[in-house]
């Protein structure tokens, strides 16, 4: 399975860090699953951002396959990010950063 996912944040943040770290480790965790990742920083592209009406960040939209799937606000979740997403499921112990 391929996946392609669009992290959208804002500015270098704290919090655009940990979306962006809480997508790495889910990522590392789908080792059956190829998945590309691009991060776009909204205040460097908005243009970017309208146009996949985005309007709040952080927000990952998986864009293939489709039809496309968002999560928009905390990520880390990583049970409910995954679930949105169609991916496996994680037993209780890698749901949360420790």
């Amino acid at each position: 399975m391929k996946l392609h996912l669009t992290l959208f944040v804002a500015g270098e943040t704290p919090r655009s860090e940990a979306a962006v770290r809480n997508v790495e480790r889910l990522r590392g965790l789908q080792g059956d699953v190829h998945i590309s990742l691009e991060v776009v920083d909204v205040l460097r592209d908005p243009e970017r951002a309208e146009t996949a009406r985005v309007m709040a960040t952080p927000t990952l939209i998986r864009e293939v396959p489709t039809p496309p799937r968002r999560v928009t606000g905390d990520l880390d979740d990583l049970r409910r990010v995954m679930a949105v997403l169609g991916l496996h499921p994680l037993p209780a112990q890698h749901t949360k950063e420790d």
